[in-house]
């Protein structure tokens, strides 16, 4: 069994792929619009270029996005996803890559349980851990 996060950006979905594409290497394995569906969808016409439904991978790991339905900005609470790394100056580069735009929660720095973890909200609202083993 494998489970995959399902991100909604309430109209936000392209342009955050783009941001992790940039700052985490993502790639993109499907993207489809509205305006894509069948008919019987009855897909409102103004939402037709944003995406219905999007996967990329991050490290190997599926996420899926969608800009569900538009309705302004996406909130995501009680949930974070966590990048485990070895290298301390990729935890950096992506802790600061993260926060651009983003706020800072705890910074990354050395804890009891790791070289390095700190915590981060991108600019998408999407909370994320950072940690070097």
């Amino acid at each position: 069994m494998k489970i995959s996060p399902y991100l909604m950006f309430d109209g936000r979905t392209e342009e955050a792929i783009e941001f992790y594409k940039k700052n985490l290497g993502a790639t993109v394995s499907m993207l489809m619009r509205f305006k894509e569906a069948p008919p019987e969808a009855n897909c409102d016409p103004s939402s037709y270029e944003k995406i219905m439904h999007a996967a990329f991978e991050i490290g190997g790991n599926q996420i899926m996005a969608s800009d569900g339905d538009c309705s302004g900005k996406g909130e995501f609470k009680g949930i974070s996803l966590t990048i485990n790394l070895k290298d301390e100056a990729e935890a950096d580069r992506l802790f600061n890559a993260l926060g651009d735009g983003g706020q800072v929660q705890m910074p990354l720095s050395p804890t009891f349980f790791a070289k390095k973890f700190g915590m981060v909200a991108d600019k998408f609202g999407v909370n994320w851990m950072v940690v070097a083993e």
